[in-house]
């Protein structure tokens, strides 16, 4: 037996915070009735559960989550110093059971779109620098970058690494207010050397005040909140696989 709401969240519906907004909207439905807004508990194996009329299954196979990081979570499974890690940000409701781990990394000061899996032929793929595998970023710099400047990262930037691949760069938005003002820039781009959008920037005269990974391949973070993670879709898996070259099992 489970309570509903985790059981929601592990068959991929939403969150635990979701599933109780969905509980108490009356979208789901055990066995034909409406459970009380505080939830129920469930058999899996014996219950049915719908939502808005569609059965709900738990997966049984690999699992495969989008985290939203935040700021000062370390992207890996343990960490010496004590710091809160992905894994701690997900906690046991997320792992469900599984030895996830994160799928590349985005550093302590960067927040946005992370992928955790267990699922490992997949997420070396996605890491390779072969599959060339698209990561979207907001950054939030300061000054206003020149068109010379945007150009030079389209083209390519020498660090001190080597040259960067052609990245696509456009300026969002301007706020003149803060001093010499800050500018908004999506960059996409198709390595994950380290701190690369950081210094990519930087190389072109630009600090980076913050910045946040909105895409990972197909995947986009849309309206997940900081902090906040959710199981994969099964058309968001295949896609990922489709993205480099899986046929989904």
């Amino acid at each position: 037996m489970e309570r509903l709401n985790r059981f929601l969240a592990r068959s991929g519906v939403a969150s635990r915070r979701g599933a109780d907004e969905l509980i108490a909207a009356g979208s789901v439905l055990v066995n034909g009735e409406r459970p009380p807004p505080s939830g129920v508990l469930v058999d899996p194996d014996r219950d049915t559960v719908t939502i808005d009329g569609r059965i709900v299954k738990p997966r049984t196979r690999h699992r495969y989550l989008m985290l939203n990081k935040p700021v000062g979570v370390i992207t890996t499974a343990r960490d010496e110093a004590a710091r809160t890690t992905v894994l701690d940000a997900v906690g046991e409701e997320g792992l469900a059971g599984h030895r996830l781990f994160p799928v590349g990394r985005l550093d302590a000061d960067t927040s946005g779109l992370l992928v955790l899996t267990d699922d490992g032929e997949l997420a070396f793929r996605l890491t390779h620098p072969r599959y060339k595998v698209a990561k979207e970023y907001i950054a939030v710099v300061a000054g206003s970058p020149r068109v010379s400047d945007l150009e030079s990262m389209r083209t390519g930037v020498q660090l001190e690494d080597g040259k960067t691949l052609p990245a696509e760069v456009e300026v969002i938005g301007f706020d003149p207010a803060a001093g010499t003002g800050r500018t908004e820039v999506r960059v996409v781009i198709r390595e994950g050397r380290h701190r690369q959008v950081r210094r990519m920037l930087q190389a072109v005269g630009h600090k980076v005040q913050s910045l946040r990974r909105i895409g990972f391949g197909p995947l986009k973070l849309g309206r997940l909140k900081v902090g906040d993670w959710r199981v994969l879709g099964e058309g968001e898996i295949e896609a990922l696989h489709r993205a480099v070259g899986v046929e989904p099992r």
